[in-house]
């Protein structure tokens, strides 16, 4: 283990990049699954039958697969717009941006299904209620939906959450210099691959704990008065 220890700045410099894509994935993935959880709750057929067709592609192809064809395929079709088009030259996606965008675009579809079960989990005739008090949909999100939505979703959001994390060492197959491609390189160049290994488990281990440990008290928050009621 000592040489871990040697090389504990290129394995924190990897963790600053998990969690840094971790979180960003997070934000793109909420955003999406907003987007879609209102799209299948929409009236408009077509609404429902695209944001039902997202859903189902994501979750029925590995993730894996998706990021490989999202950053080596949309790499590929950005250029091919711009040699036709004439309005740029070859253009070289960000592995970071790439990361971001295939784990937010995976696991927004599970963000989808999520808040839509939160959402239909509210008793309509509140929203009734609050319609008939004359108030704002705007309004009736932020005082009703919101917060009742957030308690229903969060025990599935916490898994989520939890496999997002996990799955970004994915990343490290298109060359994004994570935590994983640190530490594979650094176990690689000593010969001691279990070593390192090792420690990126530890270190998973520790964001996983947490992140358990502050979803938890965010349930605690938007749980009060349930219980006694």
């Amino acid at each position: 283990m000592d040489s871990v220890w040697e090389y504990r700045n290129l394995l924190l410099s990897g963790t600053a990049v998990t969690i840094q894509l971790a979180l960003a994935s997070l934000t793109l993935s909420v955003i999406l699954g907003l987007i879609g959880a209102s799209a299948k709750l929409a009236v408009n057929p077509i609404s429902r039958r695209i944001a039902g067709i997202y859903t189902t592609l994501v979750r029925g192809v590995p993730d894996l697969v998706l990021m490989m064809l999202l950053f080596y395929g949309g790499q590929q079709v950005v250029n091919d717009l711009g040699a036709a088009t004439g309005w740029w030259d070859y253009v070289e996606i960000n592995q970071f941006i790439a990361g971001v965008w295939s784990i937010g675009f995976v696991f927004g579809a599970y963000m989808t299904e999520t808040f839509r079960g939160a959402i239909l989990a509210i008793p309509r005739g509140q929203i009734e209620a609050g319609i008939s008090c004359g108030m704002t949909p705007l309004l009736i999100f932020r005082r009703i939906t919101w917060p009742q939505m957030v308690r229903h979703a969060l025990p599935s959001f916490t898994n989520n959450w939890l496999v997002l994390i996990k799955a970004t060492a994915l990343v490290s197959v298109i060359g994004l210099h994570d935590l994983v491609w640190n530490a594979s390189t650094a176990g690689r160049s000593v010969r001691e691959p279990f070593s390192f290994m090792f420690a990126v488990l530890i270190i998973y281990l520790i964001l996983t704990a947490f992140s358990d440990v502050g979803l938890r008290w965010l349930d605690r928050r938007y749980n009060v008065g349930v219980d006694r009621a």
